[in-house]
C-alpha cells in the first residue's frame, strides 16, 4: 500500500489530516477508510487547506462546516439581536460618553432599531433594511411619547435623521469590526444633503420690543445677559455669582447645565473660558443682584471629561425659577428647556416673529462682527477654539462693516503715503 502523504495520517479506521492554523495543530477527521486512493486525495486536501492558510483565503467553517473546531476559529460570532447589540454597545462606549451623550445616543438607537425591527437578528440585515429605515424616520409617523397628549407628528428633520444613522452606524461599525457582521452594512450610505441653517438674528428693534415683554424682571435680566454674552443656554443656567468679577466686571465659565439635568463641562475646552462683559450685559447683573445674591448656596457635582472624576463646586446661581415659581416647585436653576418656553412666550407677547432661543447667541455674534469687533476675541468670548467658526457661519454679517474698513485703511495709508510729487534726488 502506498505511503502516507505529509500530514496524512490514520486514526481507528478512517483518515485524518493534520495542518497548523493560527499557530496550532489541528487534525480534522475526513471520515473516509484507509485506501490508497484516499490517501493521495487527502494529501491533496491538505495541501489545498495549507496553501488556503497562506494566501489567508482560508475559511474554516466552509472548509470543515461540521468541524468542533469551525466555531473555535470562526471570525463571524453568534447571532444576537439588535436590542441585545445595543446594550452591548452603549455599555463598552459608557466609559468614553459623557452622560448627556449617551443617552442621546440610547434615544436614536432606540427609534431606529424600533424601526427596522428591535429583535432581528443583525445577520439577517442587508443595506436595504438600512436604507428603508432611514426611510421611514425622514418620511414616516413619529411614536407618540408615553402620557403626553401630543398630536401625532410626521416625519422628521434630515439633520436628524442623520444624526440617528451616524449612531447606528457606529454601533454596526462595531458589530462588523467584532464579528458579528460578515460585511460592513452601512459602507456606501453617505449622509442626506443638507443646508447649513443661516443664522436669524433679531433686529435692535425687535430686542427693545422682547426685553419689554419679558413677563418678569429675572427673564428680562436673563434675555439681555445672553444676548450681550453669547453664553450657551446651558452655559447661562449653570453660572454662579462665584463666578462674578464684580471689579473687572468678567464671568469665568466653566460649568454647563445639559438638558438631562446633570451638570458638566462647557461643550469643548475653549468653552471654559472668561468672558468680558460689555455694559448691558453688567447692568443686568446689577439689576438682578437683589433678587439672587444672597440667597442659598448649593453644592452640585460637576461631571468632567474623564470617566468617573468629578469635582464640587459651591453655587448661588444667578438666575433662579425659585423667585418666580407658580407651581410652589423650588428648583435651584433654570433647565435650559425651560428657558426656551418662555422665550417662545415672550416673542409671542411681543409681536416678533418665532425664532428659537439660540438666536440669542447668533444675535451676540452679528451685532459684535458688524460692529467691527476682531473675529478672533469675539470666537474668545463665545468659547470657539478659533475665528473659523465665525467666518463660515456669519460671513455674511462680517461683510456688512466693508466700508468702514475701507475708511479706516484710507486713514492710514493716506497718513503714512510720501507727499507728492516726489522731490528730484541727485
Amino acid at each position: 500500500m502506498a505511503a502516507y502523504p505529509t500530514g496524512v495520517e490514520v486514526h481507528g479506521e478512517s483518515l485524518r489530516i493534520w495542518f497548523i492554523y493560527q499557530g496550532k495543530r489541528v487534525r480534522e477527521n475526513l471520515g473516509v477508510p484507509d485506501t490508497p486512493k484516499n490517501r493521495k486525495m487527502a494529501g491533496e486536501l491538505r495541501a489545498s487547506v495549507c496553501f488556503a492558510i497562506k494566501t489567508g483565503t482560508f475559511n474554516y467553517a466552509s472548509q470543515f462546516p461540521d468541524s468542533s473546531n469551525a466555531e473555535k476559529f470562526s471570525t463571524v460570532r453568534k447571532q444576537i439581536s439588535l436590542l441585545e447589540l445595543k446594550s452591548k454597545w452603549l455599555g463598552l462606549k459608557e466609559m468614553e460618553l459623557s452622560l448627556g451623550t449617551l443617552r442621546r445616543y440610547d434615544c436614536h438607537l432606540t427609534t431606529t432599531i424600533e424601526t427596522i425591527g428591535e429583535h432581528r437578528y443583525i445577520g439577517s440585515l442587508n443595506t436595504e433594511d438600512i436604507l428603508s429605515a432611514r426611510k421611514e424616520l425622514l418620511n414616516g409617523w413619529q411614536k407618540t411619547r408615553h402620557g403626553l397628549n401630543h398630536p401625532p407628528k410626521k416625519g422628521r428633520s434630515v439633520p436628524t435623521v442623520n444624526s440617528y444613522m451616524a449612531c447606528l452606524g457606529g454601533m454596526l461599525g462595531f458589530a462588523f469590526k467584532s464579528g458579528y457582521l460578515k460585511t460592513d452594512l452601512m459602507a456606501g450610505i453617505t449622509p442626506l444633503a443638507k443646508e447649513r441653517p443661516i443664522p436669524d438674528p433679531l433686529t435692535s428693534d425687535e430686542y427693545q420690543r422682547v426685553v419689554a415683554a419679558c413677563p418678569t424682571l429675572q427673564f428680562q435680566n436673563m434675555v439681555i445677559f445672553a444676548v450681550n454674552t453669547g453664553v450657551r443656554h446651558g452655559e447661562l443656567s449653570a453660572l454662579s455669582w462665584e463666578d462674578v468679577d464684580t471689579v473687572n466686571w468678567t464671568v469665568t465659565v466653566s460649568r454647563n447645565y445639559s438638558l438631562k439635568g446633570n451638570f458638566t463641562l462647557p461643550k469643548t475646552n475653549a468653552g471654559i473660558r472668561t468672558i468680558q462683559l460689555t455694559q448691558p450685559a453688567i447692568d443686568a447683573l446689577k439689576a438682578q443682584m437683589p433678587l439672587t445674591r444672597m440667597m442659598a448656596s448649593h453644592k452640585v457635582s460637576v461631571s468632567l471629561r474623564e470617566y468617573k472624576k468629578k469635582r464640587t463646586d459651591e453655587c448661588t446661581f444667578i438666575f433662579s425659577p425659585s423667585i418666580t415659581s407658580m407651581n410652589g416647585k423650588k428648583t435651584m436653576c433654570y433647565v435650559p428647556g425651560s428657558i426656551n418656553s418662555a422665550w417662545r412666550t415672550a416673542l409671542r407677547r411681543a409681536g416678533v416673529r418665532q425664532r428659537r432661543s439660540y438666536e440669542t447667541r447668533n444675535t451676540y455674534a452679528c451685532w459684535a462682527l458688524v460692529a467691527g469687533a476682531n473675529p478672533n476675541f469675539v470666537a474668545h468670548q463665545m468659547g470657539h477654539s478659533s475665528a473659523q467658526m465665525l467666518f463660515t457661519v456669519y460671513g455674511k454679517w462680517m461683510t456688512e462693516n466693508n466700508h468702514d474698513q475701507v475708511g479706516l485703511l484710507n486713514a492710514s495709508f493716506t497718513q503714512n503715503a510720501p507727499l507728492m510729487p516726489h522731490r528730484k534726488t541727485a
